[in-house]
C-alpha cells in the first residue's frame, strides 16, 4: 500500500467514526417526533391529518434533499455541503425551540430536513469515495451501526424528554452534530469544484415529481397521482433534451444499475414494513403501551448495530450475493416465525424480530454495495444520491399500502394454520405476503447479479460503454 493510499484508508476510518454519530443524532431527529405527535395535536387543537405533516413533510423534503446533495457533490467539495447542511439542521432547530404557532413548527422540521438531508447523502458517498471496493462493505456496515442505534434510542429519548421537561426540547437534540462540524472541516478536503452547470429546472422537476407522488401516497389522492406522472413527463423530457441535464439519462442505459435499483427499492419498501407494522401490531393484537413496546423493539435495534460491521466483512470477504442471500434467509425466517407468533407472548416478538431487522440491515449494505460497483466514478454522486431518495420513497410506500390493507380492518382469510386470532390475521398474512416477495426479488438478484457471468459489469461514462470486471 502506497503513502496516499495509506493516507485515504486513515482519513475515511477516521471519517467513519464521526459519520456514526451524525447519523445517530440524524435518525433520531426522524423518528423522535412520532412519540410526540398525540401532544402536539392536543396542546395546538390539531386533527390526525394535520399533525402528521410534522412527519410527512420533513419525509418529503427529506427525499428530495438526499438526491439534491448527491447531485451537488459532483459540482461543489464535500466540506462545503456538509458546513452548509449541518448549519441549516441547526437553523431549523432553533426555529423549532422559539416556535409558539404551528405553522412555525412545520417550517422548522422543512429547515430540518433540508439540512439533515446532506447526512444520508454523505453515508453514500464517503464510503464508495474514501474506500477501495473490496474494503466498501465494511465501510457501509459501520455507517449501518448509526442507523440501527438512531432507530432505537430515537423513541427512547423522544418519551423521556417528553415526559421529563417538554416536548420542544427534542429540537435541541440535532444540535449536537454540530459538535462534528469541526471534524468534517478537518478531515475532507477541499475537491476541486467543477464547471459542470446544474440543471435547476430539471431539479425542480424532480422535487415536484416525488413531493406529488409522496403526498398521493399519504394523501391516497388519485389527482395528486395524475399531477405526479404528469411532472414526472416533463422531468424525462427535460433530461431528454437539457444539454447539461439533472440527471443524465446515460445513466438509466446502464442496465445493471437500473436493474439494481428496482430490486433495491422493493427489497428496502419490504424491510420498512418491519417497524411500521410491527407497533401497530403489538398494540392492537396485544395490547401493549408505548413504552412497552419501546422496550420490545429495542433488542433488535442493538442486536443490528452490534452486528452492522460483520455485514460489510461479509460482503467484503464472501461478496454482495453471499450477504444478500444471508439478508434473504434471515428476512424470509423473521418473516414467516413472526407470522406464526402474532398473537402469542411478545416475548416471541421480541425474540424473533431481530431475524427481521438484522436482515433489513444487511439487505441494505448489500444492496448499496452492489449499486455503487455498478457506477463509473464521475457518476457516483448522483447515482447513489437517488438510491437514498427511492428508499425514502420505497419507505413512504411500503407504510402506505400495509396502511391501506391494516384500514380494511379484521381479515376473515387465514394463511398461517398456527394463527388462531381472527384480530392477528391479517398481521400474520402481510408477513407471509412480504415474506414470499423477498423470495422473488432474491431469484431475481441471483439472476442478474449472482451469476459469474454477471461480474462482468457494463457502466457508461458521456455515453461512452466501459467493461469493467467486478468480484460483486
Amino acid at each position: 500500500m502506497n503513502s496516499n493510499a495509506a493516507t485515504t484508508d486513515k482519513t475515511g476510518q477516521l471519517l467513519l467514526r464521526v459519520l456514526v454519530f451524525t447519523l445517530i443524532i440524524s435518525v433520531m431527529n426522524g423518528t423522535m417526533f412520532n412519540v410526540v405527535l398525540p401532544v402536539i395535536s392536543k396542546e395546538f387543537e390539531l386533527t390526525a391529518s394535520q399533525v402528521t405533516w410534522i412527519v410527512s413533510g420533513y419525509l418529503i423534503v427529506y427525499a428530495i434533499g438526499t438526491v439534491t446533495y448527491g447531485k451537488l457533490s459532483d459540482k461543489f467539495s464535500i466540506k462545503a455541503l456538509i458546513t452548509f447542511g449541518l448549519l441549516l439542521l441547526a437553523a431549523g432547530s432553533i426555529v423549532g425551540v422559539v416556535a409558539t404557532q404551528y405553522w412555525m413548527i412545520i417550517v422548522a422540521r422543512i429547515l430540518q430536513a433540508a439540512g439533515a438531508a446532506v447526512i444520508p447523502a454523505l453515508a453514500m458517498i464517503i464510503p464508495v469515495r474514501f474506500f477501495s471496493p473490496e474494503n466498501r462493505g465494511h465501510a457501509l456496515g459501520t455507517s449501518a451501526i448509526g442507523t440501527a442505534l438512531g432507530s432505537a434510542l430515537g423513541p427512547i429519548i423522544a418519551g423521556f424528554v417528553s415526559s421529563a421537561l417538554n416536548w420542544k426540547f427534542l429540537f435541541v437534540i440535532p444540535l449536537l452534530s454540530l459538535i462534528t462540524l469541526p471534524f468534517y472541516r478537518k478531515y475532507l478536503d477541499d475537491q476541486p469544484v467543477t464547471n459542470e452547470k446544474i440543471d435547476y429546472i430539471g431539479g425542480i422537476l424532480l422535487a415536484g415529481t416525488v413531493s406529488t407522488f409522496l403526498l398521493a401516497l399519504s394523501q391516497s389522492n388519485i389527482w395528486l397521482l395524475v399531477s405526479g406522472l404528469v411532472i414526472l413527463g416533463l422531468f424525462i423530457l427535460r433530461i431528454r433534451y437539457a444539454s447539461v441535464p439533472f440527471v443524465n439519462p446515460v445513466i438509466f442505459r446502464n442496465k445493471q444499475y437500473s436493474m439494481g435499483m428496482v430490486i433495491a427499492f422493493v427489497l428496502i419498501a419490504v424491510g420498512f414494513g418491519i417497524p411500521f407494522l410491527t407497533p401497530l401490531m403489538l398494540s392492537n393484537v396485544n395490547g401493549l403501551s408505548p413504552a412497552l413496546i419501546g422496550f420490545i423493539m429495542l433488542p433488535s435495534a442493538l442486536v443490528t448495530a452490534f452486528l452492522g460491521r460483520k455485514g460489510g466483512k461479509l460482503a467484503d470477504e464472501k461478496g454482495n450475493p453471499f450477504l444478500l442471500y444471508t439478508a434473504s434467509t434471515l428476512l424470509v425466517g423473521g418473516f414467516i416465525i413472526l407470522s406464526s407468533v402474532v398473537g402469542m407472548s411478545p416475548t416471541y416478538i421480541q425474540i424473533f424480530l431481530t431475524l427481521g431487522v438484522l436482515g433489513q440491515s444487511y439487505m441494505q449494505i448489500a444492496m448499496s454495495n452492489t449499486i455503487s460497483r455498478t457506477l463509473p466514478k464521475n457518476e457516483i454522486g448522483i447515482g447513489m444520491g437517488l438510491l437514498s431518495m427511492f428508499n425514502f420513497i420505497a419507505a413512504a410506500g411500503s407504510t402506505a399500502v400495509i396502511g391501506k390493507i391494516l384500514d380494511g380492518g379484521t381479515s376473515t382469510i387465514q394463511l398461517n394454520p398456527f394463527v388462531h386470532d381472527k384480530v392477528a390475521f391479517v398481521y400474520s398474512n402481510i408477513l407471509l405476503a412480504l415474506a414470499v416477495v423477498v423470495v422473488v426479488m432474491t431469484v431475481l438478484y441471483y439472476y442478474q447479479f449472482g451469476r459469474k457471468s454477471n461480474n462482468k459489469i457494463t457502466i457508461y461514462s458521456k455515453g461512452v460503454e466501459i467493461n469493467e470486471k467486478y468480484d460483486l
